[in-house]
């Protein structure tokens, strides 16, 4: 019983979203394949406005370590 009492009360506890994001749900279908209510492009473009590319900092942080040293 404890098992059943643990699965409903995941499911009523949905998590917090960003107002752009809400509806958004991703499920896996039987041959694996990811499925989502959202279109990818809206998502990626939500996610290069509101997150930063850490390899992109990275890069330009090298960058101006190497222009510092040259002057």
């Amino acid at each position: 019983m404890a098992k059943k009492d643990e699965q409903s009360t995941k499911k009523q506890n949905k998590p917090r979203v960003h107002t752009e994001l809400r509806g958004f749900e991703v499920t896996i279908n039987q041959f694996g394949e990811l499925q989502s209510s959202m279109n990818i492009e809206k998502i990626n473009d939500f996610l290069n406005r509101n997150v930063d590319d850490k390899k992109l900092l990275e890069k330009e942080e090298k960058e101006n370590q190497k222009k510092k040293k040259k002057k």
